[in-house]
């Protein structure tokens, strides 16, 4: 595998430069790519860099709204548009699938790649930089911000710090080291307001929301007994629930941690229709299952703790698919 110094000699030598994010993109994709692509920047203010995630329509998650972008972060057509590139950048993409819209962009690329710490990632870049023992993406990134020689500014470590409460459930997971807290220290040493920076991704929702999510626990059925006596706890929200409110598709995002609470369920699983009337899974998981296995069985990825697909547009059929999956990891 390659390491993140050799990662920095190709980002400091691109010229035309684009760092892509998974799609359905959570705060430790979009946050790595917008901190690789600023320090490029800072390092090469004659390199053109831009930050994408191959969703369309392509909507900013709410939680996401206040990383620090500016005019980097741009739709799929907007990228394809202001291409080629000669250097193309994954963040926290476990495979090239998951790139979306984005992915004839990285293909056509003469140098790609790869920074990430899914297990899972079989290194689809010419370059791959790639540490499944790293608790958080973000981790990676700094490194090669740091490989790159460039000043940790406020904008690049509130991008890395979102991120990395993001994959430690907020330094819950027991991936979560004292070099993971070692990192939090130094990134609020810059100066970032990171009680404001947790706030607005957690606890900055819309009354609405709040109602959405009430209809969405009342419905919620636990079966201690399920995989294996483990216990499971599974929801959903379909469009009707959010339309009925005037809500969009990332407001059922916050359904998944209110869940997961349950003590009778290591896992919980939250079905969510999309606007298109596919039904995206979300599974969280206390660490006695690998919801990461049942992820990539259903076509999607994710880690231990965390992962998600997308299912199918029956309701019944998607729920019969999870609940396999998930006694299938076992």
């Amino acid at each position: 595998m390659s390491s993140a110094a050799q990662v920095a000699e190709v980002v400091r030598g691109a010229s035309r430069l684009l760092v892509l994010a998974h799609v359905a993109p959570d705060a430790d994709s979009l946050g790595s790519a917008l901190a690789v692509a600023k320090a490029a920047i800072a390092v090469n203010p004659e390199c053109a860099a831009l930050v994408s995630f191959g969703d369309e329509p392509f909507t900013v998650p709410h939680m996401l709204q206040s990383l620090p972008s500016g005019s980097l972060l741009v739709s799929p057509a907007e990228a394809a548009a202001a291409g080629p590139y000669d250097t193309v950048v994954s963040c926290d993409v476990s495979s090239k699938a998951r790139l979306g819209a984005n992915e004839h962009l990285f293909d056509a690329a003469a140098m790609t790649v790869v920074i990430d710490h899914h297990s899972s990632n079989s290194g689809f870049g010419k370059l791959n930089f790639i540490e499944p023992a790293a608790a958080a993406n973000t981790l990676l990134a700094l490194d090669v911000v740091d490989a790159l020689g460039a000043e940790l500014t406020q904008d690049i470590a509130h991008c890395l710090y979102a991120g990395l409460i993001t994959d430690t459930g907020c330094f819950k997971y027991p991936a979560t080291t004292a070099q993971t807290h070692a990192v939090a220290a130094r990134l609020m040493a810059t100066g970032i307001d990171h009680a404001d920076i947790a706030r607005r991704m957690y606890d900055d929702e819309p009354f609405a929301v709040v109602q959405m999510l009430g209809a969405a626990l009342s419905r919620a059925v636990v079966q201690p007994e399920s995989l294996n006596g483990r216990g499971l706890v599974l929801t959903t929200v379909s469009i009707a629930d959010r339309a009925s409110l005037g809500l969009p598709e990332d407001s059922a995002e916050r359904v998944i941690d209110a869940l997961r609470i349950t003590s009778e369920a290591d896992v919980a699983v939250v079905l969510k229709q999309s606007d298109d009337g596919w039904w995206k899974v979300s599974l969280r998981s206390k660490g006695a299952v690998d919801v990461s296995i049942a992820a990539r069985t259903l076509g999607g990825g994710g880690h231990r703790y965390a992962a998600g697909a997308t299912v199918g547009t029956d309701e019944s059929q998607a729920v019969t698919a999870v609940q396999q999956a998930l006694a299938a990891a076992l």
